[in-house]
């Protein structure tokens, strides 16, 4: 059974604590929403939930372990330890945002606001937390081992996904690159080797939990189309948590005589990788989650590898 001696409680600004960040006051902030046409109580109101439920799990998680804080911008530079137990308090976000950082440490994903936020990874509110970090400490949890994405440059830089990668261009110019699927992914319509250079507004690669997410607004558009110009929505790739598999898909591909469009979506299993060369001399990209801050220069020259990664998220979910 695993020891734990502390409590990682991973908290996140609210939008009201941005802005008075921002504006040095909670008075200037008011004044700023309300200038701007927007509704100061539901800022208020989320604000207030949010520190309600801090103050309720500071309470609740009163069990003989340490409890350190710590602010989401501070988790790409924070070392968890393996006698560390991991709470975080915010949208699913949040979790995804942790989860590359947490190692094989366990996440218990409290939903601060169940009013407010959908939460599928979110299993418990304020009020349940304590009996799931209980559980953990016990080594009595039922844990869902979550894929992630991963991906590694030749120079040994690396970066992980808990929903998906983005490779392409910063901006919206053309992102320009070769792609090459190993293996024969499913879906490339090759059994070998799949290799071609393209122009397009970047390569996503979702894993099975981001694929309810920005994967699936692709396939909200596609179906769309292919609705509009009388054709058939196709189905689409069905990944659990657990699954292995990546799917990957090229976003808005443009055919000319130097780019191609024969391997614009696929399924990566176990054994196969998506390999991307950069042809973009500046404003190269990969970021994971939608955090473009936290990202890898991806420039001409470099090349990644992208499959699923060793390392799994362990999410407390019972």
């Amino acid at each position: 059974m695993a020891t734990y001696d502390k409590l990682v409680l991973v908290t996140r600004k609210t939008r009201l604590q941005q802005l008075v960040e921002r504006f040095n006051s909670r008075g200037q902030a008011r004044f700023y929403i309300e200038h701007a046409g927007g509704d100061w109580k539901d800022y208020a109101a989320e604000d207030d939930a949010y520190a309600r439920s801090l103050d309720a799990l500071h309470h609740s998680l009163d069990l003989g372990l340490r409890v350190q804080t710590l602010d989401r911008a501070i988790v790409p530079t924070f070392l968890f330890a393996p006698s560390d137990l991991v709470v975080t308090v915010g949208q699913d976000g949040l979790v995804a945002n942790v989860a590359k950082y947490a190692g094989t440490q366990p996440i218990v994903a409290v939903n601060p606001d169940p009013a407010r936020f959908d939460g599928v990874l979110l299993p418990f509110t304020p009020d349940g937390a304590r009996a799931a970090v209980g559980k953990a400490v016990e080594g009595k949890a039922r844990v869902r081992e979550v894929t992630l994405a991963e991906a590694r440059l030749t120079d040994g830089q690396r970066l992980l996904g808990f929903n998906d990668l983005y490779i392409g261009s910063r901006t919206h110019v053309s992102s320009r690159y070769s792609l090459r699927v190993t293996g024969g992914a499913a879906g490339t319509g090759g059994t070998g080797d799949t290799a071609e250079f393209q122009s397009s507004s970047g390569v996503l690669v979702s894993t099975g939990a981001g694929s309810t997410g920005w994967m699936s607004s692709v396939f909200n558009m596609a179906a769309a189309l292919a609705s509009f110009t009388g054709g058939t929505p196709g189905t689409r790739p069905t990944l659990t948590w657990e699954d292995p598999r990546l799917c990957f898909v090229v976003r808005e591909p443009f055919s000319s005589k130097h780019s191609g469009i024969s391997v614009v979506a696929g399924v990566i299993g176990p054994g196969q990788s998506l390999i991307i060369e950069s042809r973009m001399p500046s404003g190269g990209v990969i970021f994971s989650d939608g955090v473009e801050a936290d990202a890898m220069a991806f420039d001409s020259g470099a090349t990644a590898t992208i499959a699923a990664a060793a390392q799994r998220t362990k999410l407390v979910v019972g």
